[in-house]
């Protein structure tokens, strides 16, 4: 079981910038990939970016170029830097942490989330 908790979230105008973090803490495995999802209202919730304890990042293609992921893996903290914000990317954004070096789309355990709202 892994807890999570996202914060950094807020109300940003188009083209600005924000960064998330997100602190685990998981009992009984060791931390591999770590990566972010979002889910905008009346949408499924969607992968955003994921980084693997090597360092490896991916991207889903809607934000490739504008986000970052990083990750601070003594912490076990996960990070993503928005930048050049679209109205498009207003949505709840949750982490998720796994022993893999991916991540899956069917957790069952999630944070709360932080919102992040683009919009002028």
């Amino acid at each position: 079981q892994v807890q999570l908790v996202e914060s950094g979230g807020g109300l940003v105008q188009p083209g600005g910038s924000l960064r998330l973090s997100c602190a685990a803490s998981a009992s009984g495995f060791s931390i591999n990939a770590m990566g972010w999802y979002r889910q905008a209202p009346g949408k499924q919730r969607e992968w955003v970016a994921v980084i693997t304890r090597g360092g490896s990042p991916k991207y889903a293609d809607s934000v490739k170029g504008r986000f970052a992921i990083s990750r601070d893996s003594a912490k076990n903290t996960v990070y993503l830097q928005m930048t050049s914000l679209k109205p498009e990317d207003t949505a709840v954004y949750y982490c998720n942490a796994d022993w893999r070096p991916y991540l899956r789309s069917d957790y069952d355990n999630w944070g709360q989330g932080t919102q992040v709202t683009v919009s002028s």
